[in-house]
């Protein structure tokens, strides 16, 4: 199993911007002395609070000193650009990295990007499509591409430089079900990134959403992998359940509203139209099937995700920064020492070991002679 952190990042409108862009490039590195697998940046030009427009910068420097972590766009809002300098920068950062990068596409699902733009969602997703199909040209094909689209037309155009990773870079998507994310998904054998929760999106639940994405793949003669799934949520370790909700609730609040104000409230009620007076820090983060705790508690609700819909590739944990660096820093400890391990099974034979002394103990303990007895068998 994948963990991946994924960062908006989001960060209060008061804060200086540079200190802001030092930490969130100091966590990457942080996770990967850790062991995380994956970090994923995404793109935003407004609102104040989602502060990174150019996601494959940040990137570029962070693996400067990251050697080990991959790298990946969540999302570039493709409409935004012209495929040919996603794809071209990208395969840029993927030689830079040696092969670490994973784009990560989406239409922008930021409220107040989408007015600065001037592009609705029914002209989002179908320039998003288009994007896509001349993206993988580009990245596959070492011939020049003609593509005459809707909003794209392009003609003998080709990347000098193509990705590292052969005979493409990883691309990833992320997605609450739109019919056209499922359909990219699918078809292009893209990292499947969805968002955690207990409300149904798109009128589908996650299962059935991965189970769509499954049958768009064998559509075309392709089998989708549940290791290209990640579940996106967010996750603060401590000491105690109470530790943990002491040291968050209050910012948890405070980012609900920022939410709350771009309209996106829904994935946070307990029931449709819920006024937002009535929602409270606890409740949200419930609906959103966070995990605020210990590493215990961290375990038994992955297990409870996995359970819940047929198993899942990889957890993405969002950086939210809700109290100081030092707290959070131990919550990506926390979970990197106790619950990684668990998933990876790295500590099953430790865990044996230690059950058959204990039983051993329970029945006497052992006997000298058994123990020189397994030391000679060692020897020989």
């Amino acid at each position: 199993m994948k963990f991946s952190l994924f960062m908006m990042p989001l960060h209060h409108p008061s804060e200086s911007p540079s200190l802001a862009f030092d930490r969130d490039i100091s966590l990457i590195h942080y996770a990967d002395e850790l062991g995380y697998d994956e970090c994923f940046i995404g793109e935003h030009h407004s609102g104040g609070w989602e502060t990174m427009p150019a996601p494959e910068m940040a990137l570029a420097k962070a693996s400067a000193q990251a050697h080990r972590i991959r790298l990946g766009t969540s999302v570039i809002s493709v409409p935004f650009h012209h495929p040919f300098q996603v794809a071209e920068r990208m395969a840029f950062l993927d030689h830079l990295t040696r092969g670490r990068a994973i784009l990560g596409v989406g239409p922008c699902a930021l409220v107040t990007d989408k007015i600065l733009f001037g592009l609705p969602n029914e002209k989002l997703y179908p320039m998003m499509a288009e994007s896509v199909e001349i993206i993988v040209k580009l990245l596959e094909s070492p011939d020049p591409i003609d593509y005459d689209g809707k909003f794209w037309k392009i003609k003998q155009m080709r990347l000098q430089l193509r990705s590292y990773q052969q005979p493409r870079m990883q691309l990833a998507i992320a997605s609450s079900g739109n019919a056209i994310s499922l359909e990219l998904a699918g078809k292009h054998d893209m990292l499947f990134l969805a968002p955690a929760g207990k409300n149904v999106r798109n009128n589908q639940t996650k299962a059935e959403q991965w189970l769509k994405v499954e049958a768009i793949a064998a559509k075309h003669g392709r089998v989708a992998s549940r290791d290209n799934w990640r579940i996106a949520t967010c996750v603060y370790l401590a000491d105690s359940r109470e530790e943990a909700w002491r040291d968050v609730e209050a910012a948890i609040g405070r980012d609900m509203e920022y939410f709350a104000a771009i309209g996106l409230k829904a994935p946070y009620e307990s029931y449709p139209g819920q006024p937002f007076s009535e929602i409270t820090p606890r409740s949200g983060a419930d609906r959103r099937d966070w995990i605020i705790g210990t590493p215990d508690d961290a375990i038994k609700q992955i297990e409870r995700m996995q359970a819940e819909v047929g198993g899942f590739g990889g957890l993405l944990l969002s950086t939210h920064e809700w109290t100081g660096t030092e707290k959070i820093r131990r919550s990506y400890e926390l979970f990197a020492r106790y619950v990684m391990p668990h998933f990876r099974g790295h500590t099953s034979g430790y865990h044996d070991e230690w059950r058959r002394i204990q039983q051993a103990n329970s029945n006497g303990g052992f006997k000298l002679e058994e123990l020189g007895a397994r030391s000679n068998l060692a020897m020989k």
